[in-house]
């Protein structure tokens, strides 16, 4: 008995001492520079995880309770490209999928939804991040500055970019680009 009782109290110091070695060298990676913090490096595979994973559940969760109030209307999706143009392009780029200095400079990178569209997902996933934003990433809140039809607005034109009407097809295509281009691709404006 008294065996068993030292060998259950063996495994849980273990277990404990184990556990504040692990967060005694993570606290010590954190406030000691190891973990790179900064847009341009590469974060590792299990900062990627959680930060996606995390994600992932929150939308999944979150969007349960929204319904999608707007009609699918050539109105709503002319509204919905102006909206993105003031508001998404310089990050998500334009039709022409030449993303701008300020999304090259971005990490998490965002995309280019000429080149990489969204229209396979939810309208109420796309809702859900155009108006809380998601964390840890360049992606704002747009709770504050967009009415929620504003909101819907932008998620309808997204989730219908791959199959719009001719009138909003053409103001999609109106859209100026977010690129600034000096015949060599996108590029930073000249220091003075």
């Amino acid at each position: 008995m008294a065996t068993q009782a030292r060998t259950g109290t063996v495994i849980i110091s273990t277990v404990l001492v184990t556990l504040v070695a692990i967060a005694a060298l993570g606290y010590w990676a954190l406030v000691s520079g190891v973990l790179p913090a900064n847009a341009d490096a590469r974060p590792g595979g299990l900062e990627r995880w959680a930060a996606h994973t995390s994600l992932d559940a929150t939308i999944s969760s979150a969007v349960r309770s929204l319904h999608d109030s707007l009609p699918t209307t050539d109105s709503v999706l002319v509204a919905g490209v102006r909206l993105y143009g003031a508001n998404c392009a310089v990050c998500h780029g334009t039709s022409d999928g030449k993303p701008s200095t300020i999304a090259i400079g971005l990490y998490q990178h965002a995309p280019q939804f000429a080149k990489h569209d969204v229209s396979d997902d939810p309208v109420e996933e796309t809702y859900w991040k155009i108006t809380h934003g998601i964390r840890l990433t360049g992606m704002p809140s747009y709770t504050r500055t967009l009415s929620e039809t504003q909101r819907w607005a932008i998620a309808k034109f997204l989730r219908h970019q791959d199959s719009l009407p001719p009138v909003a097809l053409a103001e999609w295509k109106a859209l100026p680009s977010a690129a600034i281009d000096n015949g060599n691709g996108p590029t930073a404006p000249e220091a003075r």
